[in-house]
């Protein structure tokens, strides 16, 4: 199972998202669900970088992503709307996923941060 883990600051912003394990929905390779869950992530992380121009901390290895930005109040407003829109964007597509394959290859989970 992919465990999909979003750590929201306290106005709401989602600052950090980590997806963990594999689906094992197919043979590796073939996995749509774990396709789909990397290429939503490996996005959202190219656009944080290129589209909102944020310096994040991230690292992509297979079955371990992770994504942090820097906190919303350290941002430009302009930044930060772009920032808020790819975080939730990433959130409601994982969520979709979720749905639609269910727990069993995929769970997305919401914490607070620290």
């Amino acid at each position: 199972m992919i465990t999909i883990t979003l750590k929201r600051s306290p106005n709401g912003f989602i600052r950090s998202f980590a997806a963990t394990g594999h689906a094992g929905y197919a043979p590796e390779g073939s996995d749509i669900i774990c396709a789909a869950i990397t290429a939503i992530a490996t996005t959202t992380i190219g656009s944080l970088m290129d589209i909102a121009k944020l310096n994040i901390s991230y690292r992509t290895e297979p079955g371990d992503i992770y994504c942090e930005t820097p906190p919303p109040e350290e941002m430009p407003s302009g930044q930060y709307l772009i920032a808020r829109t790819l975080m939730d964007s990433l959130a409601l597509g994982c969520r979709q996923i979720e749905a639609s394959y269910g727990q069993k290859y995929v769970r997305v989970i919401e914490a607070f941060a620290e």
